[in-house]
């Protein structure tokens, strides 16, 4: 039978910088919404994704004793991948994150936030587009993030900002809040990730 690993697509879980939306493309095997696309995306690209994803935990299934096999993710695809399972998990505060990638597991990014309606301190936005460039780690079986610049529009902002952004999700899911700087663990079968310009190489 096949192993499931089901994982939201959640701040708690770090998806708010990318290196955790690499971690979560093959973390699991996941319902396939019939529902018609609402946002700008091809279904067809995140098609290729949740095939690629099925791939994956299909082969990790079995005895392998040859080099490491590996899946190429366009960024294109990967796009498009991200604002289904927004959609598909109806998140309640990240409703959109655009991803540029590089060269040297160097990341951009972009995301909209929607905190309307959510008890908040008087200093953050209800709703704000912030923009982030980090570097992708990985070390003995774990991932993490390092940011190396976050902007507020075009205003720069401290990383606690987005500690507090991911504490007010946690608390809507009834969940201990983790940070921004934590390691997490590489999902079921990944050895490695590795960028460059316009996709993502996952190693298995």
């Amino acid at each position: 039978m096949r192993r499931k690993i089901h994982v939201r697509l959640h701040f708690k879980t770090g998806i708010l910088v990318v290196a955790a939306i690499y971690v979560l493309v093959f973390s699991a095997s996941f319902c396939q919404s019939q529902n018609k696309p609402a946002q700008n995306y091809s279904l067809v690209e995140a098609q290729k994704v949740l095939n690629a994803i099925d791939k994956l935990i299909l082969e990790t299934q079995q005895p392998w004793s040859g080099s490491w096999r590996e899946i190429l993710i366009t960024e294109s695809e990967l796009n498009s991948y991200i604002a289904y399972r927004i959609e598909a998990e109806k998140e309640e505060i990240m409703k959109g994150l655009m991803l540029k990638l590089f060269e040297m597991n160097k990341i951009e990014g972009k995301i909209h936030i929607d905190l309307r309606g959510q008890n908040i301190p008087q200093f953050i936005r209800p709703e704000m587009d912030v923009y982030f460039a980090a570097d992708l780690v990985v070390a003995d079986g774990k991932v993490k993030v390092n940011l190396k610049e976050i902007f507020l529009g075009d205003q720069p902002i401290q990383p606690f900002v987005i500690d507090l952004i991911i504490a007010i999700s946690a608390k809507l899911d009834k969940v201990e809040a983790s940070s921004i700087n934590d390691w997490y663990e590489l999902p079921y079968g990944i050895k490695d990730i590795k960028t460059q310009k316009g996709s993502a190489i996952f190693y298995y």
